[in-house]
Order: structure tokens, then sequence, then C-alpha cells
């Protein structure tokens, strides 16, 4: 600040977002409501703050309630926090509703979520997600449900063939880590610290991963972080399962080869109970989405989906974007993961006395949209608004008059507008431009007098403007307008907004 004066800077980490953004979001969250609905799931809004307890130990320690979450205290010395994902709050909910509400329940939400972290490139403090939840159904026929529904958002917001939804189940790595030694209570900071690691390694490569799975790993900033300090056997051992990648033959028997790569992942986890279960859960839901005709190319069993949340406890799953894209440093890597999500039957349990199992993914909304961007999806097309018809003020001691000419537009239902500013003529001209207006409306007192009002078609004119050469030329075409009565004004205007908007 410079004395009294504030610096106008935007928070780091946010981002302001304009009309066209905004119209363009819009479009493609109907289209994801669309399908969320078509499987039978209903709205449900929860607020944007939650008693810190509620989010729990899944989140950062209650002891250091802005490690992660924007975190306050209230005038009764509890604390709060900002939602950091929207299935804590969901959970919240049910168990609060939970003999009121139908089970198994379906439900979506929209919104925005906080995170009090770093930010950096394409990482926010504040974004927005788009959930759909299943509670109360115990059967992986749930997750096989949520599984279809990803590829059919996916279908649906025209990426076809440019993306693949990838399943895993969190109890083949418990598995592979209790073959590790990471099984019991007391290796379950270091279980996480695993989970987190692996989750990264789309971004930072196997040896990225390694580096966190052992010591741990120096960003480019500097900042280091702290690693999960395991043996080298076992580091290469998880890394071995996690960058598995199998694919069945064009034409083959996809369920042979299911059989024989579950076969080969029942070798890693050894005689683990908890993998076994994974491996057979995830058996079923292959066969389920293969059945309903969703194959390989669409839904597949692949060892690198984790995920970075303790709550999960079976089945995980990302959408995964297959198209290239240049990143900063001008190399061509893959688009990445846009949704992912997973078994939760932990989290709703936590308010009640009996468990309630549940399964549910989230759409990463910003990151999706900059997808449809760059495969310029015809879903975002014409979404740009045009501005309003904009009624110039020449003659201010006669304002009353020229606020009926807006409101009889807006009774109309046209967009309109009075140009409620100081300037002259021409400025307000370049004000209608600035607006993007198709029409300008001018009265000066010979129009007033004789009952008209002047049409300035400024679509037109600006077309016409390419072929005339001086400003002489300009005033003697007056292009694209026209003087009408007043009483046809509406009429006038309407017709042309159809000729250019249909």
């Amino acid at each position: 600040m410079t004395g009294d004066t504030p610096k106008a800077r935007l928070p780091r980490g946010f981002l302001d977002r304009s009309e066209s953004e905004i119209v363009a979001q819009h479009r493609m969250l109907e289209t994801i409501k669309q399908a969320f609905e078509l499987y039978g799931f209903e709205a449900l809004e929860t607020p944007f703050i939650e008693y810190t307890e509620a989010l729990g130990k899944f989140l950062p320690d209650l002891d250091r309630p802005n490690e992660g979450v924007f975190s306050f205290q209230d005038d009764d010395e509890q604390w709060l926090s900002l939602r950091y994902d929207l299935t804590a709050p969901l959970a919240r909910h049910v168990a609060e509703h939970f003999d009121a509400i139908p089970k198994p329940y379906r439900s979506y939400r929209a919104g925005y979520v906080f995170r009090n972290e770093k930010p950096g490139p394409g990482r926010f403090r504040q974004f927005m997600q788009f959930d759909a939840d299943i509670v109360g159904a115990a059967s992986v026929a749930a997750d096989a449900e949520v599984c279809m529904l990803m590829a059919d958002t996916l279908d649906k917001l025209g990426l076809a063939g440019q993306y693949v939804v990838k399943v895993n189940n969190r109890k083949v790595l418990d598995g592979v880590m209790e073959a590790c030694g990471l099984a019991g209570s007391g290796k379950a900071g270091q279980r996480l610290t695993v989970l987190r690691a692996i989750d990264k390694l789309d971004r930072l490569g196997a040896d990225g991963v390694r580096q966190l799975l052992g010591a741990g790993r120096k960003d480019e900033s500097g900042d280091f972080t702290k690693g999960a300090a395991l043996e080298a056997d076992a580091i290469e051992r998880i890394l071995a399962y996690v960058s598995f990648e199998a694919s069945p033959n064009e034409g083959g028997d996809r369920m042979a080869f299911w059989e024989k790569l579950f076969g080969t992942w029942q070798d890693v986890v050894g005689e683990s109970e908890t993998g076994r279960e994974g491996i057979a859960e995830l058996h079923a839901i292959m066969r389920l989405c293969n059945a309903a005709g969703y194959g390989h190319d669409r839904v597949r069993a692949d060892a690198s989906v984790v995920r970075g949340l303790e709550y999960y406890t079976g089945p995980v799953y990302e959408a995964e974007l297959t198209f290239p894209v240049q990143n900063e440093d001008g190399q061509t890597v893959r688009f990445g993961s846009v949704a992912g999500g997973g078994r939760y039957d932990g989290l709703v349990g936590r308010f009640r006395s009996e468990p309630v199992p549940a399964t549910g993914f989230s759409i990463g909304v910003s990151r999706l949209f900059s997808a449809l961007q760059l495969v310029k999806s015809p879903l975002l097309e014409g979404t740009a608004k045009p501005g309003p018809v904009v009624v110039l003020v020449l003659d201010r001691e006669n304002i009353a008059e020229y606020q009926a000419h807006v409101a009889a537009l807006r009774n109309a239902g046209i967009r309109a507008e009075l140009y409620l500013g100081s300037s002259g003529m021409k400025a307000q001209m370049k004000y209608a431009d600035r607006r993007r207006s198709p029409i300008a409306l001018i009265q000066g007192s010979n129009e007033r007098e004789a009952g008209e009002i002047q049409i300035k078609d400024l679509i037109e004119g600006a077309k016409a403007a390419q072929n005339i050469g001086s400003n002489a030329e300009w005033k003697a075409a007056r292009p694209a307008q026209v003087s009408v009565p007043v009483a046809e004004m509406v009429e006038r205007v309407r017709e042309i907004l159809a000729r250019h908007y249909g």
C-alpha cells in the first residue's frame, strides 16, 4: 500500500472470470447435470463452511487447522473451515438426515472448494468441482455404475475416443504394502505418504516417485518434501506394481486377458487376504462394465491409480484424457486426469455407530473446461453473448424519454441499457462498440420533433466500414442506419436481432 491507497491485486491461487467464460462453463455444467440426472442422481447443495471436526482425520491435522484448509474460530471458539472437497460435507449431510433420505442415495453437487496450499501453474486455492455419489450401496456394482457414468459424461461433452477411465483398488495396493512390511496402525502415516507419492506418478515420473518413497525430493523451487523412508526393495516392488501396463490384443478375449492380468497381481500381493479381495472386486467391475458394452478403450484396470486422500477404502478411479498437449517447456505430454474418485466406506460411518458404504467421483471443472477449449469442442461454440442494445443520450434534459425507450425494449424481452456516462456522442458510440452492442439507438432534437428514432446496426456498419475509405464517405453513406417512427422501434430492433442471431 502507498499511504491509504490499497494496491489492486488478486490473491495468489485465485482467478477472476469474464462473462464469456462463465456462459461457456455454464453450458458445460448443464451437460454434466443432464448426464448425472439420466442415471437417477438428484441435486444437493451444501454450504462453503463446515465444522473443522466434520472434515476429520482424513484432512489436515485438527491441531493445526490452517494446514491445508482455510480455518477460523467463531464466537463460540469452535473451529470452522472452508470445505476442502464436496465429499466430506456430503458425509455430514447424509449422517445428519440419515432416516429421511432414500438409500441407496444418489446425489450430485457442484461448487467451489478451497485448498490452503502453495499455488502454482494449474494449482489454485479456489476451484470448482462437480461430484456424483452413491451412499448406502456396498456392492461393487455401484462402483461399476460410477465408472460408466464417468465415461458417458465425457462422451456427452464431445470427448469420445479421447479418454480412458482407469480403475484400481486400494485393497490391492494395501496388499502390496503389507508385502512390503507396511501393515498395521503404526504404519498409517507412512502408508499415506506412500499413497500421495504414487499419486504423483503422472506428473513426476518414476524417478520423482522413487525419491518420495525414499528419503524425499527437492522440487524446482528448492522446497523439500519428506519421503516415506522405504527400503530399496520395497520401493522397487511398489514401483513395479504401479508402473505395470498391459492391454488385451485387439479383437481378443478381454475377460481372458483380465484373468491373466489379475493372476499376475495376485503374485504381487502374495498371501495378503486384503489384496486378493481387492483383485476380486476389480475383476467384478470389469465384468459388469464389459457386459454393459464399455470396452477396454473406455474403462480398464490400471495399477497406477491410487488417489491421494486417505479416506478411500476400495475401488478408485480416474478419467484421463489421452490427447497430446504442449506443456510449459514446449514438450508434448498427455492432458491427464480431469475426474477421479472411489469408494469411501468409512467417511459417513464416522458420524454413526454402524458402517455406511459410499462411492463416487469428482470432476475438476476448470481443468475439464480447459480441455474442451483445447479440442475446440462444439459444445462451447456460440456461447459468447451479444451485448445489449444501447440507447444513447444526446439531450440530457430529456433523459426520461430515453429511459422510456429502454423500458419499451426491456418489456419486449430485448436486452437494453441507457448510457449513464457524461460523454458526447462519439464516445458513446465507442462505448457501444466496447459493450459488443449489436444496435445503438440515437434520438436528437430533430428526430424527437418528428416522432422518430435512428436505429444503427453496428454489426452491418462494421462490415460496411471496411469498404469506405474516408470520413466524408462515411458521413455521406451513414451505413446500416435508418430512421423509423418511435412506434415501430421495438419491431425494427427485433428484426435486426433476428437477422444476426436467428
